[in-house]
């Protein structure tokens, strides 16, 4: 049986902003000197994206949130197994807005944002992983 047209577009939608995310943190790590809060930013905004295009594949709703961990539970209710990797980048929800504007924490090293990017990857690739390979594939 086929799949839904417009589930297919809608997650394939969420999963290219994702992408790009992915691709904006890997350019802002490779910049002299790194962009390491734009990193940041990037790597929340690729796994909240990612887990809300899972949410879109199933037909559920959300609403307009950047925590990792409200996302991430309603993911938990349609697969229990990515139980380890939500409770892994939900402190990541904080990238979201924690260095945007001046007066806010310092930044930190280059070491953290390389860690909150492969961890936005691994989200990337387990939830591709779960979706039918017409979806994932962008």
């Amino acid at each position: 049986m086929p799949h839904d047209p417009i589930l297919m577009e809608d997650t394939r939608a969420w999963l290219r902003k994702a992408s790009s995310d992915l691709r904006g943190a890997e350019l802002d790590l490779a910049a002299s000197p790194p962009l390491i809060d734009d990193a940041l930013f990037h790597c929340q905004q690729a796994v909240e994206k990612t887990f809300k295009a899972f949410l879109s594949w199933h037909d559920v709703p959300f609403r307009k949130t950047h925590s990792i961990e409200e996302v991430g539970e309603s993911c938990l209710k349609l697969d229990a197994t990515l139980a380890s990797l939500i409770e892994k980048a939900a402190p990541l929800t904080e990238y979201a807005w924690a260095f945007r504007y001046p007066g806010e924490p310092e930044i930190p090293d280059v070491s953290e944002a390389n860690e909150a990017f492969s961890l936005a990857k691994e989200v990337f690739l387990a939830i591709c992983s779960r979706l039918p390979a017409e979806v994932g594939r962008l």
